[in-house]
């Protein structure tokens, strides 16, 4: 296995240390785990969060980042924004093959810059605030929302604007750009343990 980020959603967190990035997320009946352990966990149950990469902390669980909503949910953009005003600067990226969910967000010290969310399954962008970044308008992916009147789009209308909408990948190619893209990350080479735990909203389920 090399790393994660497949069918999963995960936070990343500049110059933080595990504690710090645990501790925000209030993290309850926490385990030091190695890396293999930790993140066989979190694709099941509860969150991970890892070792420092390169100027990186990563919190990944599957299920409970964040816990009880998703990006598609009104309470997402303020849970990222609040994080933030603790943490400085936290990333926020998701993917679900099944769905269709892709997601990216990022806040600085209290404030939302920019979050986008489609869900294939509805065909729409449940989620654009914030300016596309350079990233997203290199790669072409994630800059357009529904526009007033799109009920009435033509079929090329239609082909333009799935043509900018994301695939798996793309998350994965954001997550690099901006951060870590945590499939690059060899297994092996992550010696150091991590810190795995539950969130109160589900803690002794």
């Amino acid at each position: 296995m090399a790393g994660f980020g497949y069918k999963t959603s995960w936070l990343a967190v500049r110059d933080r240390t595990p504690d710090q990035v645990a501790d925000a997320l209030d993290l309850r009946d926490r385990r030091v785990l190695d890396w293999a352990d930790g993140t066989d966990r979190a694709y099941r149950h509860g969150v991970y969060v890892t070792a420092s990469v390169p100027g990186w902390t990563l919190a990944h669980g599957r299920v409970h980042i964040p816990a009880g909503f998703d990006a598609t949910e009104p309470p997402f953009a303020d849970w990222l924004t609040e994080l933030s005003r603790y943490l400085g600067e936290v990333q926020f990226f998701a993917n679900e093959r099944v769905p269709d969910y892709h997601a990216w967000a990022r806040a600085l010290d209290g404030e939302l810059l920019r979050a986008y969310c489609y869900v294939g399954e509805r065909d729409e962008v449940s989620l654009f605030l914030g300016d596309p970044t350079a990233d997203e308008i290199e790669f072409d992916i994630g800059i357009r929302d529904r526009e007033p009147g799109w009920e009435h789009w033509s079929d090329e209308q239609w082909d333009v604007w799935f043509d900018t909408t994301p695939s798996e990948s793309d998350v994965m190619a954001m997550a690099g750009r901006w951060s870590v893209d945590p499939t690059m990350i060899d297994d092996v080479a992550v010696t150091v343990t991590g810190i795995y735990g539950l969130p109160p909203s589900v803690c002794g389920e």
